[in-house]
C-alpha cells in the first residue's frame, strides 16, 4: 500500500478575510491530512462558509497563506484549485433543474476530461463515459432514477446527485457545505453511509449543523467562533467539551 504524502491536503496559516470593518475569518491555522475526514463546526456567523470560500478560491484572502497538496494557492484562481483536485458543494442545491440525472452526470464526466467539447467522439470514449456515469449513479444510491429531471428529485436525492457531480472528476479533496441541511432522518442516514463509504484516497471536509452526522463521519473536528478556531479535537473530545456545549449546542446542554 502506498504511503500518503507527508504534506497535508490543506494547510492554512494566519488566514484572514475582512469585509470592510468586519473580520469574517481571523488568523486561522489549520492542517487537514490526506484521507482525513474533518468536520468544521460552529454557530451561525462563526466564519465556516467564508473559510470554505477562501480555500476554494471563491473569495480572495485579505492575508495569510493557503496550501493545497503542498502547493501555495493563495493567489490562484478557483479553476486552478479544481485542477489540483479540489471540488465542493454549496448550502443550496446547485444543479440544472431541467436536466436528468444521467445528463447531469454525463456533463460532469465530460467536464472532468480533456478534449470534452470535441464534436466527434470515439465510440470507446463514449462507452467509457457512460460506464463512469453508471458507476456514479450506483455509487450515490440513485439507481433507477437516471431518467428523472433534477427538479423532480426529492431534496435528499438532489444532495445525492450533487455528491455524484463532485465525485465525477475523481477529486483528491471534497468540501461539503451543510450536506444534511433539510434532509429527513432516513435521508441523513443514507448520507452518512455514502460519506463513510468514500475511499480514503479522498480527503473530506464538511460544515455540518447535524452533530450526529458530523461526529459519526469525522475523524477530527475544528470548532470555530467569531471567525477564529477556538478548539480542535476528536469527536469524543468535542462531545464532552463544555466550551462546545456552550457556544454551539446552547447553555441548556451544559
Amino acid at each position: 500500500m502506498t504511503a500518503p504524502p507527508a504534506e497535508p491536503a490543506i494547510r492554512l496559516r494566519r488566514l484572514t478575510k475582512r469585509f470592510g470593518g468586519v473580520v469574517a475569518v481571523r488568523d486561522v491555522d489549520l492542517d487537514v491530512a490526506h484521507g482525513e475526514r474533518r468536520a468544521v463546526l460552529g454557530p451561525n456567523g462563526a466564519g465556516k462558509t467564508t473559510l470554505f470560500n477562501l480555500v476554494a478560491g471563491d473569495y480572495p484572502a485579505t492575508s495569510g497563506d493557503i496550501e493545497l497538496f503542498g502547493r501555495d494557492v493563495t493567489h490562484s484562481p478557483a479553476h486552478k484549485r479544481v485542477a489540483a483536485g479540489l471540488t465542493r458543494t454549496y448550502q443550496r442545491a446547485n444543479l440544472f433543474a431541467g436536466l436528468t440525472v444521467r445528463d447531469t452526470l454525463h456533463l460532469a464526466v465530460m467536464g472532468a476530461q480533456r478534449g470534452h467539447f470535441a464534436l466527434r467522439r470515439p465510440r470507446a470514449l463514449q462507452a467509457q463515459r457512460e460506464a463512469a456515469v453508471d458507476t456514479l449513479i450506483e455509487r450515490v444510491g440513485l439507481s433507477g432514477r437516471d431518467a428523472v429531471v433534477a427538479s423532480s428529485l426529492s431534496h435528499g436525492e438532489q444532495r445525492q446527485l450533487e455528491l455524484a457531480v463532485a465525485l465525477a472528476g475523481e477529486p483528491r479533496l471534497i468540501m461539503l457545505d451543510e450536506p444534511a441541511a433539510g434532509l429527513s432522518p432516513g435521508e441523513r442516514e443514507l448520507l452518512s453511509e455514502l460519506l463513510l463509504g468514500l475511499e480514503r484516497t479522498v480527503t473530506v471536509v464538511l460544515i455540518e449543523h447535524d452533530m450526529d452526522i458530523a461526529l459519526l463521519v469525522a475523524d477530527s473536528v475544528t470548532m470555530m467562533h467569531d471567525g477564529a478556531v477556538v478548539l480542535e479535537g476528536s469527536p469524543e473530545e468535542i462531545q464532552t467539551s463544555e466550551l462546545v456545549q456552550e457556544l454551539y449546542l446552547g447553555r441548556e446542554h451544559v
